[in-house]
């Protein structure tokens, strides 16, 4: 027999979550507000007081939500939020099984490749695939088996956001680490970073590399191209940073490669030097300066890393 005290909490729950079924967008935001705001950094047992040991119920329902908008951004910041304090929730671990077995590391991935969708939603998303990954070495290989290496590599050499790119090198720097059977497709995808237009996706993917340098063990020949090609960034930092790894690949097999590379650099084609920037100019003498000074700065780095 229960008691009065436990069936008026199971009346509040009952009629929380009709109030969640049948409510619209508007009502819902709401509801997501007040939740978040109320549950922020409690556990699993303080969740159940909280549901009357139904927490699992109103997961069930974000999860729902979750996999049937996630595609247009219903309030999908507020979603991501609410099923992150459950996963997050210490002692929690059935509720990430939970989340699991309705396919969230898939739905979280295909956010990050929705371009319509804002920056911050998918920073929410990096966040709770961290979450995931932190539970342990068999959800790192969950997220590896969903192509999320792949998928974030992407989101890191796109991103227009500084926060989320190194949200997702930490994840990625995560995904390398205690993962044997998938660190070196973490390692690839990082190199898969290196030719994009970001700079600072360079610099994050350049200082994971050297870090989980000593996780992979020997480099891959496919790392010499790449890593030869950034040196020609005008962008400080990311010279640092391939100067720094260069060094550090010295102590590897890939050496020679990485030495003829740089001596090749020491003498570009002459090809290269100069380059009209028009062909229709006014002044047929006006050379592109451009071209020819990212040769220079790329040939003073190899200069620099020999020396």
């Amino acid at each position: 027999m229960t008691s009065v005290k436990e069936q008026e909490a199971i009346r509040k729950l009952m009629v929380f979550l009709q109030e969640w079924d049948s409510a619209h967008k508007v009502a819902r935001s709401r509801i997501l507000d007040n939740f978040i705001k109320s549950n922020d950094g409690k556990t699993e047992p303080e969740l159940e007081l909280e549901f009357s040991q139904g927490a699992s119920l109103f997961l069930a329902r974000l999860t729902a939500w979750l996999r049937m908008t996630y595609t247009y951004s219903t309030c999908l910041n507020r979603l991501l939020k609410s099923v992150g304090i459950f996963l997050s929730a210490a002692s929690g671990r059935r509720y990430l099984t939970e989340f699991l077995e309705i396919g969230g590391v898939s739905i979280l991935l295909e956010v990050l490749g929705l371009n319509h969708l804002k920056e911050e939603d998918k920073r929410e998303s990096v966040k709770l695939l961290q979450l995931v990954a932190d539970a342990g070495r068999k959800y790192k290989e969950l997220i590896c088996e969903s192509y999320g290496v792949r998928s974030l590599a992407e989101f890191l050499a796109t991103s227009k956001s500084a926060e989320a790119q190194e949200d997702a090198q930490v994840l990625l720097d995560s995904l390398g680490r205690g993962n044997p059977k998938y660190q070196n497709q973490v390692y690839k995808g990082l190199i898969a970073v290196l030719p994009c237009a970001s700079p600072r996706a360079q610099q994050l993917a350049l200082q994971t590399l050297r870090v989980l340098q000593d996780v992979v063990g020997e480099a891959p020949s496919v790392l010499v191209e790449p890593v030869l090609g950034v040196l020609c960034s005008v962008h400080l930092e990311v010279l640092y940073e391939a100067i720094q790894l260069l060094k550090a690949l010295m102590a590897h097999e890939v050496r020679s490669a990485l030495l003829k590379g740089l001596v090749a650099l020491l003498t570009p084609p002459r090809k290269k030097a100069f380059t009209f920037c028009n062909k229709t100019a006014k002044d047929p003498t006006a050379l592109c300066l451009r071209e020819p000074v990212l040769v220079y700065i790329q040939q003073a780095a190899a200069a620099k890393v020999i020396g």
